[in-house]
């Protein structure tokens, strides 16, 4: 990045005085920084014809961190002054100890800008956001007498970051981020069913707020809960599973993701440590974490170490060929950090994360893929699921989904949840779309009590041999 202009987020905090601090903290270590935010956040949700809560939060604050081997001491105020800033150093100078570390070069630089420098939730008054949830809720009311209720919300925020390197480099970042999600719910003959869609990125609020877009999402929730109104009971068994394209790759996500962040693999604790080099997917099967698309969810331009994002690939053709790692772990393992150290603020540690995880497409049409299968389910939607990240088995349920017989989808489902594990399901591939999307931008990821945005996303996919939970016919 360019020189950055110094900008204590309006304290006294000196950069001379502060650089001092953090070489005291860490001398003798082999690696540290000191991270500095401000953030500030608005939701406005509506529920029922009703503003049901309306917030803003501003808070900011700094992370102080030294490290020596597999050793990390961190600290964090809110009080942005060199008496805190000293305060915290001398917690986190508790994991140099005696010294005898080598401090680690310094991230290299970068003049790429993956997103605008704005503060979307400025960019339209608060009025016009109020009257746009309003909108949402009549539009939605308008198209469908079945329309029971409705539930939107317009998400924006604003992170600011600075990392002060011991070198002396300093790096900046301004992360803007927006959402709008709604939820339509339906109700006939007895039954109610919901159906939600939204999305969104490192962008402004204008084109969000655009009739054109958040009426597109309306009638896309309202289509899954139409759906899973005329849905039956899912079957149980072993079967083929045919997995949709983009939001789908969020079992991607969990089931091998995880497994390929690099402390996990460090410590042996991933179904996938010690496989680099291996076969660990049918052929054709790449995989990459890509933190470098303009505008995503989950994207960084650097990350919270201060490391330029990266297009990493982690699985070629089916063979596993690196790991997702922040600066302790890359050192700890003999390879070159791949700018995934992310943290959720500065009173969080970095360590390994995803950003845009997603398998890339292949060359059947997505109704080749599905007419391969016999009898099978076709999952579009995943809503909540659960996995192991040592055995990598996995759970997750579905929120739209369709019964396939030779081939052809014959009615939608309900109830129905996959189980398996990451490592077989990804050997059991059969078939690839060509038509790979990302997710519409609703993604976050939790790990160790830590969120962060990510993105998800991949083609149609055909896995065989999945566990249905359902019922069975």
């Amino acid at each position: 990045m360019p020189d950055a202009e110094f900008r204590p987020f309006e304290t006294m905090l000196d950069q001379e005085a502060a650089l001092a601090v953090l070489r005291e903290t860490v001398a003798g270590g082999d690696d540290g920084e000191l991270f500095l935010e401000r953030r500030r956040s608005e939701v406005l949700q509506l529920d029922d014809g009703r503003i049901r809560n309306a917030s803003y939060d501003a808070t900011e604050g700094f992370g102080l961190r030294a490290v020596r081997g597999e050793v990390a001491g961190f600290a964090h105020s809110t009080e942005i002054t060199e008496a805190a800033l000293r305060r915290a150093a001398a917690t986190a100078r508790l994991a140099v100890g005696d010294g005898g570390g080598s401090m680690a070069p310094g991230p290299r630089p970068t003049n790429t800008r993956l997103y605008a420098d704005l503060d979307p939730i400025a960019q339209q008054e608060f009025p016009v956001k109020v009257d746009t949830l309003r909108e949402i809720d009549a539009f939605a009311r308008d198209l469908d007498p079945r329309v029971v209720q409705v539930s939107a919300v317009i998400a924006a925020s604003c992170q600011e970051v600075e990392i002060l390197r011991p070198e002396g480099t300093l790096v900046r970042d301004v992360r803007p981020m927006t959402r709008v999600n709604v939820s339509v719910s339906v109700e006939a003959n007895g039954q109610r069913q919901t159906g939600t869609a939204g999305g969104g990125g490192r962008l402004g609020l204008d084109g969000l707020i655009d009739p054109v877009d958040w009426q597109a999402k309306t009638r896309e929730a309202l289509r899954i809960a139409l759906v899973n109104l005329e849905a039956v009971p899912a079957p149980a068994g072993i079967m083929d599973v045919t997995l949709g394209a983009g939001w789908p790759g969020v079992m991607l996500h969990e089931a091998v993701g995880h497994g390929l962040e690099g402390d996990f693999n460090r410590k042996g604790s991933s179904a996938f440590s010690g496989l680099v080099g291996q076969q660990v997917a049918a052929r054709g099967v790449t995989v990459l974490d890509d933190g470098t698309i303009p505008d995503r969810r989950g994207s960084i331009t650097i990350d919270d170490e201060g490391t330029p994002s990266g297009r990493n690939v982690l699985i070629e053709d089916g063979v596993l060929v690196g790991y997702m790692q922040d600066r302790q772990n890359a050192r700890l393992m003999g390879v070159d950090p791949t700018g995934n150290g992310r943290r959720e603020s500065h009173a969080h540690a970095p360590m390994p994360r995803m950003t845009n995880t997603y398998m890339m497409g292949g060359d059947a049409t997505p109704e080749e893929v599905i007419g391969g299968m016999t009898d099978g389910i076709h999952a579009v939607g995943f809503g909540g699921g659960q996995v192991d990240i040592t055995s990598g088995k996995f759970v997750f349920s579905c929120t739209e989904a369709y019964l396939v017989k030779n081939g052809r989808r014959v009615a939608p489902v309900k109830g129905a949840t996959l189980i398996g594990d990451g490592p077989t399901a990804m050997k059991n591939i059969r078939a690839l779309g060509n038509d790979m999307a990302l997710d519409p931008g609703i993604g976050n990821c939790g790990k160790a009590g830590q969120w962060v945005p990510v993105g998800v996303g991949q083609p149609t996919v055909l896995i065989g041999g999945l566990t249905v939970g359902g019922s069975a016919t």
